[in-house]
This record gives structure tokens, sequence and C-alpha cells, in this order.
């Protein structure tokens, strides 16, 4: 065997081909006969060969050959469409190889019924209320990540409750002869019943609820995708927006700063354009590569006033394999909104989704500048299958793989001074310690204790997942 993907792909470095090497030169040269793919059922042979570096008749010197059958591996995983990969070779002359990779899909057809907490995380839920099972939301969340057989995702949300979502999102990442070029659409409506309308000074997050669902938004988008090479995708992107709410909102007593105008309701149109560089050996849960992205975004037409906008940002993660299943990383990201003078709803910085600092989740820090720098070091500890009561081929044995870790973070948000809270302007730094549980389909929860610089400490759960 070559090389193994298992559900989570987290190998990242084997012996694979020691048997073919065994007392050949590094200097000779291997030439690849052929690649052969099989277990593909629904995805586009084409669509495979798109993201592999090797192709037939490529020569390899013999002392790279491990390293190019394991770079072979993460790419075809990257698709994020197969449970297993697994690459082997079979010598057809002295010196020359078949490649054959063996793959098993996953179930790309995913409706998944929806039990949603409307607080920005279950921290938040079950500290501040309690657990409380009126800010819910219901419904269900359709996905197919492989419509066509083409990588192609279509995803509907329908919810209902606490919030209302209907939306609707197709991406197509080659759509062309030369798998270069795709294209993407989305629309949408959500209302909302509460949302975040300012932040306290100690950086607590302040909502708005008279009842009534008092923020609704409407957007509609088309992209474009250019992807000549396998590692860096550009992204462009242009989506209509139309927010609205309620009277009061902008009175005195709330914000009104919210759109900076004293008006109920803005339409504008974004203009994107982002870079993505994957180099690693798991898209989703990286132990060793790089990934790095560069995201431009003018806001309207104008340059100043109201709504307008002009903000770039910027990621670079860099994951180390060490020895004895340790592993290292250092994620930085950093973003800047121009002019500094901004509505309320252009300030959003740290502690939104995932871009926050690890001990600071209860915590909002908004401004028109921040930078971040997370340090993790984990080691693999185990690996348990657990057998499912259910036959499949693919699903017969469900992976848990534990790592244990420490970690520190370091950030600072600008805002100007008439913003100034707890925690603007100034070093944050964090700390702490927990276990990562990684599965199928790149499921992991991130059980973390964690300390903050306001000598507050506590124990976080996370959840993310490749779905």
């Amino acid at each position: 065997m070559a090389a193994t993907a298992s559900a989570q792909n987290i190998d990242v470095s084997s012996a694979i081909a020691n048997r073919f090497l065994a007392g050949k030169d590094s200097t000779e040269k291997i030439i690849i006969h052929s690649i052969n793919i099989s277990g593909n059922n629904k995805t586009k042979e084409f669509i495979i060969r798109r993201e592999m570096q090797l192709k037939h008749g490529d020569t390899i010197l013999a002392g790279r050959l491990n390293d190019e059958l394991q770079k072979l591996q993460q790419q075809v995983y990257n698709t994020n469409l197969f449970l297993e990969v697994k690459v082997d070779i079979a010598p057809v002359e002295s010196n020359n190889i078949d490649i054959n990779i063996a793959l098993k899909e996953r179930w790309y057809i995913f409706p998944i019924p929806k039990f949603q907490l409307i607080d920005r995380n279950i921290n938040e839920w079950l500290q501040k209320y309690h657990g409380d099972l009126d800010r819910v939301v219901y419904g269900v969340k359709f996905t197919h990540y492989n419509l066509t057989g083409h990588r192609d995702l279509m995803r509907l949300t329908l919810l209902n409750g606490f919030t209302r979502n209907i939306s609707f999102t197709y991406f197509k990442p080659v759509s062309e002869k030369s798998l270069n070029n795709g294209f993407s659409i989305t629309g949408g409506i959500v209302q909302n019943r509460e949302f975040i309308y300012k932040i306290d000074t100690g950086n607590k997050p302040v909502l708005f609820n008279n009842g009534d669902f008092s923020r609704k938004v409407f957007f509609a988008g088309i992209g474009y995708n250019y992807r000549k090479n396998i590692m860096g995708t550009h992204y462009f992107n242009i989506t209509f927006n139309h927010v609205s709410v309620t009277d009061s909102l902008i009175d005195p007593k709330y914000n009104p700063n919210y759109f900076k105008d004293a008006v109920t309701h803005k339409n504008y149109v974004d203009f994107s354009y982002t870079y993505q560089y994957i180099n690693a050996n798991n898209a989703l849960y990286p132990l060793k590569g790089t990934i790095a992205s560069v995201k431009l975004l003018k806001r309207g037409f104008g340059l100043s006033g109201g709504i307008n906008s002009f903000s770039a940002e910027a990621t670079y993660n860099n994951y180390w394999a060490l020895k004895n299943n340790w592993f290292a990383s250092v994620q930085l990201s950093g973003k800047t909104t121009l002019p500094f003078n901004q509505s309320y709803i252009n300030q959003r910085a740290l502690g939104y989704a995932d871009v926050n600092l690890r001990g600071l989740e209860l915590y909002v820090v908004d401004g028109v500048a921040y930078g971040l720098m997370r340090n993790t070091l984990k080691k693999k500890l185990f690996t348990i299958n657990i057998k499912t009561p259910f036959k499949s081929d693919k699903y017969h044995i469900i992976p848990f793989t534990f790592f244990a870790k420490t970690y520190a973070d370091l950030g600072v948000v600008y805002s100007k001074p008439s913003y100034q809270t707890t925690l603007n302007n100034k070093l944050l730094y964090t700390g702490g310690f927990g276990i990562d549980i990684l599965s199928i389909y790149d499921v992991n929860l991130r059980v973390e204790y964690s300390f903050n610089q306001l000598g507050k400490n506590g124990l976080f759960l996370q959840a993310q997942s490749g779905l």
C-alpha cells in the first residue's frame, strides 16, 4: 500500500514506496506509466484528475516519490468528496510505475433538520440565557455537495422560529472544458427578532428585541472563480443587499450610528475579490502545510458617508508536523476598513464566528482594524474505531482521533476614541489547554479550558464540521 487517507486524512508522513525503492538511487528517474482511478461512482473522473499535480508520462526522482504520492493523496482528499483515498503503486518495468487510486465517496445529499441557537455560541446560550429553548431556530437545510458529479454544491435553507431564513446557493467550481472557470449564484431573505445593535463598554453584545421581526435582510449575488493551478483560486463576487430595521433602532436611545445616516434602511452593493491558497494535508483540519487568503471588499459606490467602505483582510496559517506525533501551528490574520469613521455595521472585528481569541468567546471587540495571532501546540494521543450497528461499506467504522493541545493567542483592535470600550486599542492575550476530537466528515469537537487577561477562566465547547 503506497498511501492511505483515513476518514480524517490526518497522517502526514509514511514510507509509502520503500518496497519499490529498495536498492534504487535517489537520483534515478521514475516514469508514471498511468494513473488509474476507481470507486468514483458519482464524481466525474476528469474532476478528480483536475486536482492532481501528477499526470501520465511525468517523471519523478526516486528520492521524491514518497512526497509526491503523499501530495497526490492530499490533493484528492481536499476536494471534500471522499471518505477515503488510497494510493497504491504497481511496477510496470524497472523504472515505470502505475499509480492506482481507490476512492470511497461520501454521502453527498444531506437533508438536515435544524435546531439552531440564535446566540453567538453555546457558552453564551448556557451562561446568559440558561439554555432557554425559546431562543432557537427550527427547519431544514438541504445540501447536495456533488449535484451533477462536477463537485458542484447546491444548498437550500428553510428556517423558522426566532429567526426566518429562506436562502439558496449554487456553486459550480468548473463549468467549461479547460476546467479553470466556475460560477456561483446566491439569494435569500433573513428576518431577525433579535440582533446585536451595539457593544457595551465591557465588550458584551447588547441585543435589540421588541418582540417582532425588527431586522430584515434581502440579498442576491453572482460570482465568478478562476483557478489555473491546483493550490490557488481567485473569486470575484457582486452582491446586492437590502437591510431594513425598525424605526426605534436609530433613535439616540439605541444606535443612531447603525447605518451612520438617520435612515431605517439601506440598499448597497458589495464588490469583492478573494484569493485563496491551500497546500495542506487536510483543508479542514490541517496538521502540515500552509493555508492563506487575501480579500478586498468595496461596499457601496461612494468613498465615504453612510455605509461606503473599502476593506482589506488577510490570513496566513502555517502548520508543522514535528516528531513523535507532535504538531505546531501559527495562524495570523488581520483586517482594516477605510475610512476609519464607519457605520456600526461596518465595524465587526474580533468575536464573530471563529475570528476570536480563545478565552474571549463571550466578548465582542468591534473596530475598524484588527490583528490576531493564534499559536497551538498539540499531540496526537490515540484513535479509536467504533463499529456501526448497520451494514455499510462506507460507514461500518466511525473513527475518533484525540489530540491534546495547549495554546496562546494575541490580538489587538483599533477603534476611534468615540467607540472606546474595555478591550479596544490595547494588547489582548489569552491561553489555555484542551482536547480536539476529530471524526468522520472532519467533524471537530473542541473542549477548551481558557484564561484571559481580565482574570476570567472557564470551559468552552466548540464544534466544527466539514458538512
